[in-house]
């Protein structure tokens, strides 16, 4: 499968931007298990870590340089590896890209929204961030990951680069969440679908000042907070997996990233609702000019990812609490990914090891 081209820089505090792409694969190429998907993503996940290290050296001395731009030169080197890397599996792969892409800086982020590849054959789209969580990478913290959806032409969200107010659940809280209702009547919810009391749930929350009212409903109901502060497609993600220590995601972040949380609760068969949140006239215009008449309704896990198939493939940059990051020793790395397709119900988790130099007296460690 051809990827998509890589994103740009987002401002503080926004999400990066997601593109999303339609892409004709050859003929024999069909919407399979998606373990391209996974080569793909594991290269994204090297190329962050390998660029930071060009860049300055060491993880440390990308957040000191980081701080002292206010996170910019950070983003700016995990984004720009994720890009450079990109352009060429493009080439190799798709055999050619169509439209200008180009360079994003703050709030300054440019659109590459309907770029076209390949040579002809089945149409999809494909949701893309190369690198989830640029300020986890550029600082070494837990929570990075290169992610990528992919489902037929149509079946995506179109989701403008804006704010989304999103509820995510697991598969035994499916049907139970309703956004429109408190946020303590959906917690007494899903503790009943878990079978489990309300101070028994963990829930993950962007360390934000707006989720400031969220945090006190949840304190008061007794539940268990789980700040983070950056990246919330990962827990997302870990909210439809039993065992991750998540069981809820709740809050607003990224609309683009909301769009890769459906497609992969949607192979965990998990929940999800969300509302677009377009702060001004700008934005609203943006939704009507996409298509998105009724801003505020409440969209279910279906309106974000339609259809019977999908695909979802992601690959730990940082450490995830289902996956190890990318591990670097002599002459090559280890890479931990999970793929996910809703149509065969499968989820394979795997674990790849790179040889970079094939010459090299090395063997694997397990």
């Amino acid at each position: 499968a051809a990827l998509v081209a890589a994103d740009g820089v987002e401002g503080e505090g926004r999400a990066g931007l997601v593109h999303r792409a339609d892409v004709a694969v050859g003929d024999k190429a069909e919407l399979d298990e998606g373990l391209e998907a996974v080569a793909d993503a594991e290269h994204e996940a090297v190329a962050g870590l390998e660029q930071l290290a060009d860049r300055f050296g060491d993880l440390g001395g990308a957040e000191e340089r980081g701080d002292e731009l206010g996170g910019a030169v950070g983003l700016v080197a995990a984004r720009e590896a994720a890009r450079d890397h990109d352009d060429l599996a493009l080439a190799d792969a798709a055999g050619e890209l169509v439209g200008a892409l180009g360079d994003g800086l703050g709030r300054e982020v440019v659109d590459h929204e309907g770029v076209g590849l390949g040579a002809g054959g089945t149409e999809v789209d494909i949701a893309v961030d190369p690198l989830e969580g640029t300020n986890l990478t550029a600082k070494g913290q837990d929570g990075s990951i290169a992610v990528m959806a992919i489902a037929r032409k149509g079946n995506l969200l179109h989701a403008p680069d804006m704010y989304m107010e999103k509820l995510c659940v697991g598969p035994r809280a499916k049907g139970r969440i309703d956004l429109t209702q408190p946020v303590q009547e959906n917690l007494r919810r899903i503790a009943e679908g878990l079978e489990r009391g309300i101070d028994d749930l963990t829930v993950v929350i962007l360390d934000r000042p707006r989720h400031q009212e969220i945090i006190d409903e949840c304190r008061s109901a007794g539940a268990r907070i789980k700040l983070i502060t950056d990246g919330d497609v990962s827990p997302a993600v870990d909210a439809g997996i039993e065992g991750s220590g998540v069981h809820v995601l709740m809050g607003i972040g990224g609309a683009p990233e909301g769009v890769l949380a459906a497609a992969a609760l949607k192979c965990l068969g998990g929940d999800m609702q969300a509302r677009l949140i377009p702060y001004t006239d700008e934005e609203r215009k943006r939704c009507w000019e996409m298509g998105i008449d009724d801003i505020n309704r409440v969209m279910t896990l279906d309106d974000l990812v339609k259809g019977d198939d999908c695909i979802f493939s992601a690959t730990a940059i940082t450490d995830t609490p289902m996956m190890r990051g990318v591990q670097y020793f002599g002459g090559g790395a280890r890479t931990m990914s999970v793929v996910m397709r809703y149509k065969s119900g499968t989820i394979r988790f795997i674990d790849t090891f790179h040889r970079f130099d094939k010459k090299a007296k090395w063997s694997i460690h397990l």
